[in-house]
């Protein structure tokens, strides 16, 4: 606990867990093949047959990484950084090839929000993601009753980001059908240093799960592994949302280029960095985010087998066939720093001294 000169309580702290912090305690297991093992969930009447939805980034996901997230089986969502007639057209020229859960697209909650969910909806789109940085907000409030008020039931919405059971299941009071739980823990979110809130993602979800409403958690932020992925599935995320692991495809948007190393790069930013308000608004508000490179990984579809392999591997060492048979068999314990070294390869810490 922490008391000002005035004697006023500052804070009570509690321990909290990232994802490095913990482990799942492996459990019997009669699952003899990764096949018996299905990771798929749903969001509302949509079905998918892996937990993954790849951010709504510019640098991340338009046309190509969204048909691609569909075929794999996950989904896709695109980018609102654009003009209302450019994310139309994508979804009008993917409307009647993919399936009606894979016609997504994102929105802000000011501004043309109420008018570009309407002209998405009009062409196709099943599903809006409000996509702000801080979900819990008077903002957020309006735009979710706004857009039930026009749009009725039928259509899914998404809403984010929170960190907080609190803000979870007000989202979900709201009309949010799911939500998406993580402040600052993105590989290129400032947010923590810039403005000193947030919480760790693993920590949040594990709040959030307790909620006691419908509405599906989508975890988002601070995923670099698929065992990040299984301990965000295994403390009650229904899906995650990555940006760094699928940016530097040949799905992602923008050009590969070839540095003087003669290694092959593309571009990935915040959409709080300076880059991209400057390239979308034409001018920067505040700075929660940078722009950098990634290396170029080839096809987003080598990088979702991977991931999606270690997550059956993941479900089968729980003993769990299922999403709802690894909710209820998962089980944490807390590492070490010592034992965070030993979780690692480190033999590659020994061979480089």
């Amino acid at each position: 606990m922490i008391i000002n000169s005035d004697g006023r309580i500052l804070g009570n702290f509690e321990r909290t867990v990232s994802f490095d912090d913990v482990l799942l305690v492996p459990n019997y297991s009669d699952i003899q093949s990764r096949s018996e093992v299905d990771i798929g969930n749903n969001l509302g009447s949509y079905n998918y047959k892996i937990p993954i939805i790849s951010s709504p980034m510019d640098t991340v996901t338009e046309e190509s990484m969204s048909r691609a997230m569909s075929q794999a089986g996950g989904l896709g969502i695109i980018h609102r950084y654009n003009d209302i007639d450019d994310q139309q057209k994508i979804i009008e020229s993917m409307y009647g090839e993919v399936d009606d859960g894979n016609l997504a697209v994102a929105i802000g909650i000011t501004g043309d929000y109420l008018r570009r969910a309407k002209a998405a909806v009009a062409s196709g789109a099943k599903i809006l993601c409000v996509d702000v940085a801080h979900g819990h907000h008077i903002l957020m409030k309006r735009a979710l009753k706004a857009l039930r008020s026009d749009l009725g039931e039928n259509v899914h919405i998404m809403a984010g980001n929170v960190a907080t059971l609190e803000a979870f299941n007000d989202l979900a009071d709201w009309g949010a059908d799911s939500v998406k739980v993580g402040i600052g823990g993105g590989s290129i979110c400032s947010t923590r240093i810039q403005t000193g809130h947030g919480m760790p993602t693993l920590q949040s979800v594990i709040e959030c799960a307790k909620s006691d409403r419908n509405a599906k958690l989508i975890a988002d932020g601070g995923i670099k592994t698929s065992g990040d992925i299984v301990k965000a599935l295994a403390s009650g995320a229904d899906f995650v949302m990555l940006g760094s692991l699928l940016g530097g495809t040949d799905e992602s948007p923008g050009d590969i280029y070839t540095a003087l190393d003669g290694k092959k790069y593309k571009a990935y930013r915040g959409m709080a960095s300076r880059e991209a308000q400057i390239d979308w608004r034409g001018n920067v508000g505040s700075l929660e985010g940078i722009a950098t490179t990634v290396p170029y990984k080839g096809s987003v579809t080598k990088i979702l087998n991977d991931l999606t392999r270690g997550i059956r591997s993941g479900f089968s060492y729980s003993g769990a066939r299922s999403m709802k048979e690894f909710h209820a068999k998962a089980r944490f314990i807390e590492q070490s720093s010592a034992s965070q070294i030993e979780s690692s390869t480190h033999i590659l810490r020994r061979n480089n001294g």
